[in-house]
């Protein structure tokens, strides 16, 4: 599917200062990024045309600061990716990482192939289907999720994709460490081994991103940039 020529070239949404500060010399890739996305990604119905004047500060920059997190060379799965938040935003910035989109929705799956494909993200992988059928034929470091289910019901779908010390970072808003709280049990279930609320993009973005951080298996230190929060481990507050 080749992608409409309105989306080259459209006008995009005002930028403020955290985008430069955030994609730096990647700035222009992630400007024609949000281009798809005010048009075909509008006209396509992933997302509402109530969301294109803030498209940068509530989606693209909202899911960029992730990849302070994501550690250097991994293999990451975007599980439910939609328009590519947060799977593209983290792989304008990181072409170290070898990332992989999951969607299970055929036109949606397109989409985001000729958005790829037309940004030169030579190393991000489309894969039509859902979480859940690819445990087994997956095994990666991280897997990233935004908007997808609740985190009890995300863990069960996500951490059979993990190897053992791999990270599941699930952005969640204001109310996820009552979340977190609430699908302990469940988490601990599925494999967790730790989890924690933090904060990134603080003191760049006017309000941060809070991702869920849960790991399984045997813990590795996961921080590659930097971030704000807490972590636990077996119901227990760590540093």
């Amino acid at each position: 599917m080749a992608i409409p020529e309105d989306a080259a070239g459209t006008a995009v949404p005002e930028e403020g200062a955290a985008v430069t500060a955030v994609f730096g010399e990647r700035v222009d890739v992630a400007r024609r990024f949000v281009g798809h996305l005010a048009t075909t990604g509008v006209s396509r119905g992933l997302l509402g045309p109530r969301e294109v004047p803030r498209l940068w500060e509530r989606h693209v920059l909202n899911c960029a600061v992730v990849e302070r997190v994501v550690p250097d060379g991994v293999r990451v799965v975007d599980v439910g990716s939609g328009a590519g938040l947060p799977g593209i935003a983290i792989a304008i910035l990181r072409p170290d990482l070898q990332m992989t989109l999951v969607e299970p929705l055929l036109r949606r799956a397109e989409w985001l192939q000729a958005v790829v494909d037309d940004l030169g993200l030579g190393r991000v992988t489309v894969v039509r289907g859902r979480a859940e059928e690819l445990a087994g034929r997956l095994q990666v470091e991280v897997v990233v999720a935004r908007a997808v289910a609740p985190l009890e019901v995300l863990a069960g779908w996500c951490l059979p994709l993990l190897r053992p010390g791999g990270e599941l970072i699930a952005l969640k808003g204001r109310t996820a460490s009552q979340e977190l709280e609430r699908s302990e049990v469940s988490l601990r279930r599925a494999g967790a081994v730790s989890w924690g609320v933090w904060q990134l993009g603080v003191g760049v973005l006017d309000e941060p991103t809070t991702v869920v951080r849960v790991t399984t298996g045997s813990p590795v230190p996961r921080t590659r940039r930097g971030g704000r929060g807490r972590s636990h481990r077996g119901g227990r507050t760590g540093d």
